[in-house]
């Protein structure tokens, strides 16, 4: 066997081995009306109701309200006692290539990247993969939604949102190709070969290179904007695929940190005619009056990072979150990739605890989320009419000490928190206990 042979081999065991694990079907439509009395309701818009009532009927949120003062009916419905226990809006990852890796060693797991630098056509929804055993590890600390996110190349293409519980990504999708991505070029600083050694790319010819992406993305646009005010003879797949993005049906997401790359990123999107989303913007809060003058949302990176330049306050990714949401600014808090997306509640705790009080950075990965991801009509908050997307914890779920949850539902579905990390805590704790 060779070694091609024996690697392919080796993963396709891995593989196996895995999914023998966690298989989890997704959870029935829901029958009857479920009433959950007397918990702790965090609306998720900055509300809080100490002793609440939820109503959920047909997937939907019916009723929400202080529990002291309505008198209820449960002779048809399945009634929750949720006494000294907090409920909450289903949380939501923005930003993720949740479903579309599995193994980081396994190449073909990954399909979250294609080749080329311009690919407005590329769908994330269609690669995203319901059967992955990483999203029900999500569900179990409450992050029951997710942007799905495609990656590389100056634009990377289109994300869509989707229920964590699903046969297949068309039952799965809230929203499909609700944005498009794209990473403002930047010159990178120059550097050597390996070691040190090697030849020295110029300053330069790395500022011609930048600049060439540039104009080639301009172009792009250009040419996008002229196709989708014609009636064209011939389809062009990467022309036609940006046509949401002109007429507003579609949002802009770009990748900009710097303060002049910020501020340079904004008005191209506006010589379209966009109000894009900044996504990263590391350097926002020396923009925050020209954030605000053109209403841009910011999706902050996670907190628990250290500042790009040595010259800033070391705890200033902590504190980047708060200094824009008290300026007026809608945040979003995110956190890299989809092996620690589980860990985003302890993001938006974090920044609680750098300036933003709880309720606040609540929203960071609620309600917040959902405007930016243009679903806030049906997610984000508990509000009659809005999707019956939300879960109980019997502590505080922005706590990583405290937050156990204990029942989710999706669209009034009760699902299944069972996962892989717990079959595996399971079958070891067993095995050290009777060592013992």
């Amino acid at each position: 066997m060779n070694k091609y042979l024996l690697t392919m081999f080796l993963a396709a065991s891995a593989a196996s081995s895995s999914f023998a694990q966690a298989n989890i079907s997704p959870a029935a439509a829901q029958t009857k009306p479920i009433y959950v009395l007397g918990a702790k309701l965090h609306i998720g818009n900055g509300k809080v109701i100490d002793n609440g009532y939820l109503m959920i009927e047909k997937g939907k949120i019916t009723g929400v309200g202080d529990a002291t003062l309505v008198k209820l009916n449960f002779s048809n419905g399945e009634v929750i006692q949720a006494n000294d226990k907090h409920v909450y809006p289903g949380f939501i990852a923005p930003i993720t290539n949740l479903g579309l890796a599995e193994f980081e060693a396994v190449k073909a797991t990954l399909d979250f990247s294609e080749i080329g630098t311009l690919n407005p056509h590329i769908r994330a929804i269609v690669a995203y993969n319901t059967d992955s055993k990483v999203p029900a590890t999500l569900r179990s600390n409450g992050i029951l939604m997710a942007q799905v996110t495609p990656q590389g190349g100056v634009v990377a293409g289109s994300s869509s949102v989707v229920q964590l519980d699903a046969w297949n990504w068309e039952d799965a999708a809230i929203k499909t190709d609700d944005a498009m991505h794209l990473t403002w070029p930047v010159t990178p600083k120059p550097r050597q070969g390996f070691g040190g050694r090697g030849p020295q790319v110029s300053q330069e010819l790395l500022k011609e290179r930048t600049q060439k992406s540039l104009e080639e993305l301009d172009q792009l646009f250009a040419e996008a904007k002229a196709y989708t005010e014609t009636t064209p003879v011939v389809t062009n797949a990467r022309l036609a695929a940006m046509r949401n993005l002109f007429n507003g049906r579609q949002k802009l997401f770009i990748t900009a940190d710097g303060e002049k790359d910020i501020i340079a990123a904004v008005n191209f999107a506006k010589k379209y005619g966009i109000t894009p989303v900044l996504v990263g913007a590391e350097e926002a809060s020396l923009v925050v009056d020209f954030l605000k003058q053109n209403n841009i949302a910011v999706v902050v990176r996670q907190p628990h990072a250290l500042p790009n330049s040595i010259d800033d306050d070391v705890n200033k990714p902590y504190k980047n979150a708060a200094i824009l949401a008290n300026a007026g600014i809608i945040v979003v808090v995110s956190i890299d990739g989809y092996w620690q997306q589980r860990n985003l509640p302890f993001m938006a705790g974090t920044v609680a605890a750098w300036g933003l009080n709880p309720e606040q950075a609540l929203q960071t990965i609620t309600l917040n989320t959902a405007k930016v991801l243009g679903i806030e009509q049906r997610a984000g908050s508990l509000e009659q009419g809005k999707d019956a997307t939300f879960f109980i914890s019997s502590g505080d779920a922005l706590d990583m000490k405290s937050n156990h949850v204990e029942r989710a539902f999706i669209q009034g579905r009760d699902i299944n928190l069972d996962n892989l990390h717990k079959q595996l805590d399971k079958k070891f704790s067993a095995k050290y206990s009777t060592a013992e």
